[in-house]
């Protein structure tokens, strides 16, 4: 019954709606021939103090008055004609048009929906609905997965079954599906990948709200047993360390993870975050515990044979056992030699991109900006060159919560080349926001928020900015 009273509601509101602009008697031609008149006798009277002011000369003034009669000679030829043509109320044919209109939306409706509709249905999680990517019908999806879950309820040994399907739940936002889909592949790899360990952990912390659960701690701990470097793992427990309330602990896990970071690792933005917002909560000065990262991870390989090659594995490794001093010599000869070399071969970007990322390691940020402008100039249309700079520029601010106009505008150029650059995206966004341009923050934010992973804590902040737009904060 609530159903049905709610579905006469809502029709007897659509009708309303179509009725009103029939039924509302039009403005008399004369009546609309005045009010243009009037609106064009103020524009007049503001021309005249416009001139007054000095703000335009008599020529502009001449040539806007001209303009203006025009538009009045005009108004007062179409209010004689719809005087002429007696179109002053609504005829007989739009009152019934309107009774027509009044029968036909809800027998229409009642109509459409008898054969197809029924109230007693419960809902349909949104997640479910998810369309096909040509458009197509969610039952299609629904279908797929529907045989793949009998698939492996028949071959429940099939591990790219169960990793498929709990990437698939994951990207629908069904996390308790998800863990429970890892758990069992974790069962069949007998728990000896700990990629598959990571994901089952981090998939059961998204089921909980974003906390992390016993479980997840316990299969976290036993990821770092057999790969102590694992970026997630390490993460995650800081993480569970600042649930706790040791945000001590998670701010020395997080600092000592950045610190072993490439500077181009894709978590490492995340990272930096946490130690911001836990220094700030600590009430520790930031500068004193952010860590600079290692050499980007791209800059170790020789990208082509105008590049000097970067250190071997075998310098890396005799690096690890150098002290600070020792380490800071090496890298400071390499960056010299490179620096030198690009003196002569001004037009190689991946040389100035090197040189940029090398100084930025060695906390010279005046010289990383200057090498990887000289990269923008080499390569302007080169997306990897253009944020490094952007990000050289927004380090050099000093402030990561609103990027300085010289790297926005950068950042823009990169979206007219590639519209969905998150980088590009989160901090325009940040511009946006700051200028009180909501609308255009909330289209940035909102394209980004759906390359994010559900769950994840790059998803999480975004939402958080999204929210907070809302409601005006």
């Amino acid at each position: 019954m609530l159903f049905w009273i709610v579905a006469a509601l809502m029709t007897a509101a659509v009708t309303a709606l179509v009725l009103t602009p029939l039924l509302r008697a039009r403005h008399s031609a004369a009546g609309r021939a005045a009010y243009d008149m009037e609106v064009y006798r103020d524009q007049l009277a503001e021309l005249d103090r416009d001139l007054s002011r000095g703000v335009i000369d008599e020529r502009q003034a001449q040539a806007a008055r001209a303009e203006i009669g025009r538009r009045m000679l005009a108004v007062a030829d179409e209010g004689e004609r719809e005087a002429a043509s007696g179109a002053l109320s609504p005829g007989q044919g739009s009152r019934w048009a309107a009774l027509a209109l009044c029968a036909l939306i809800p027998l229409g409706a009642l109509a459409v929906y008898i054969p197809t509709g029924h109230p007693d249905l419960p809902a349909q999680p949104f997640a479910s609905r998810e369309t096909a990517p040509g458009g197509g019908p969610p039952g299609e999806v629904m279908q797929a997965i529907a045989k793949l879950e009998q698939h492996l309820r028949e071959e429940p040994g099939d591990l790219q079954g169960w990793l498929l399907i709990a990437q698939t739940y994951t990207r629908m936002g069904r996390f308790e599906d998800s863990a429970e889909a890892y758990r069992n592949a974790v069962g069949v790899s007998q728990g000896k990948d700990t990629g598959i360990l990571s994901s089952y952990a981090e998939a059961m912390t998204a089921a909980n709200q974003g906390v992390v659960p016993e479980e997840g701690v316990r299969t976290f701990d036993a990821v770092l047993q057999a790969d102590p470097k694992d970026a997630r793992a390490r993460y995650y427990l800081a993480l569970a360390r600042a649930q706790a309330g040791d945000l001590r602990g998670a701010l020395d896990r997080w600092a000592a993870l950045a610190a072993e970071s490439p500077a181009d690792a894709p978590w490492l933005a995340t990272v930096r975050q946490r130690i911001t917002d836990t220094a700030g909560q600590l009430g520790v000065d930031v500068a004193t515990v952010m860590p600079q990262p290692l050499p980007p991870a791209q800059a170790q390989a020789a990208p082509g044979p105008r590049t000097a090659p970067g250190p071997t594995r075998e310098q890396m490794a005799g690096a690890a056992d150098m002290t600070a001093e020792q380490r800071d010599a090496m890298i400071r000869s390499m960056v010299d030699g490179l620096a030198n070399r690009l003196k002569d071969d001004p037009n190689d970007a991946d040389g100035w991109l090197r040189l940029g990322r090398a100084y930025r390691v060695l906390g010279e940020q005046d010289k990383a900006t200057e090498a990887l402008a000289s990269g923008v100039k080499a390569a302007p249309g080169r997306v990897d060159v253009l944020t490094a700079y952007a990000d050289a520029l927004i380090a050099s601010g000093g402030d990561q919560d609103a990027p300085p106009a010289p790297a926005v505008t950068v950042l823009r150029d990169v979206l007219k080349i590639q519209p969905d650059n998150p980088q590009a995206l989160y901090f325009v966004g940040l511009d946006a926001a700051r200028a009180a341009n909501t609308a255009e923050a909330s289209q940035l934010w909102g394209r980004l928020l759906i390359q994010l992973q559900p769950g994840s804590p790059e998803h999480a902040e975004v939402q958080s900015l999204l929210e907070r737009l809302k409601q005006g904060g």
